[in-house]
């Protein structure tokens, strides 16, 4: 069976009005079998609510999947080299866990994943990095935080483990025309070269409601990928799937 992972970042009290509106969006495609991804406390200043939590609960025990998605999702740190290119052109500031070294990034997976998880009551299903921007520490930190699955932009994999999905995510970018109009055109080739792989993902983002053309080219993503028997599925069903490698 093909499977198609679906996922709305950024999920916080900041961006509820945006949430709503994308499940909204989603839900003819693939009802409520997606994933959030969870930010505990979006930049410093949106702490889950009670009010917020209550709402996270209801959607885990309707069956949507929950990801802790950092901490703050605020990328504070000085990058040199690689990461200081990652840092510019891939994110605008978000990639939180890019710079930590492990203590710190144990640190703040762990603290998510135990807020959340006694949020909704239940596991969480992983840890995926803000902007999936990881240092080399962040990532040994992913085992020690006993999380079952992790993701950045080409994989999905068992930390620790092995790799049980390839292929790049299918994304949009709001924050500029330029990169709006780059996203819309590497959707339009994505949703037809990704079509042979048997698991493939799409994750959209609060901003993307603020673009009508990104809209509209969720839409037709969507509507590619749930056609010729691609199915809506959980990340939790790649681990009784064969693995794809045995290292990252």
């Amino acid at each position: 069976m093909k499977r198609l992972l679906a996922s709305i970042h950024d999920v916080s009290p900041r961006f509820e009005r945006e949430v709503d509106q994308l499940l909204d969006r989603l839900a003819p495609f693939v009802g409520q079998r997606l994933a959030m991804l969870v930010v505990p406390d979006h930049w410093g200043s949106a702490p889950l609510t009670p009010a917020f939590g209550a709402r996270l609960r209801q959607w885990a025990d309707a069956g949507i999947e929950m990801f802790v998605h950092g901490w703050f999702h605020r990328d504070d740190g000085v990058h040199r080299g690689i990461a200081a290119v990652k840092a510019r052109r891939m994110t605008a500031g978000e990639g939180e866990f890019l710079g930590l070294d492990h203590d710190e990034a144990l640190a703040r997976m762990r603290r998510g994943k135990t807020l959340i998880e006694q949020t909704i009551g239940r596991a969480t299903t992983g840890f995926i990095a803000p902007a999936w921007l990881y240092s080399d520490a962040a990532r040994a930190a992913l085992s020690d935080a006993g999380f079952a699955l992790a993701e950045d932009h080409a994989r999905v994999w068992v930390p620790g483990g092995a790799v049980v999905a390839r292929g790049p995510v299918v994304t949009w970018a709001s924050r500029s025309d330029a990169r709006a109009l780059s996203s819309l055109a590497a959707a339009s080739v994505l949703r037809h070269a990704l079509q042979p792989l048997p698991t493939v993902r799409v994750a959209v983002h609060p901003g993307d409601v603020t673009r009508p053309a990104l809209l509209r080219s969720i839409d037709r993503t969507f509507a590619a990928f749930t056609t010729g028997g691609r199915r809506p599925a959980a990340y939790a069903d790649l681990l009784t799937s064969p693995r794809v490698s045995i290292s990252d």
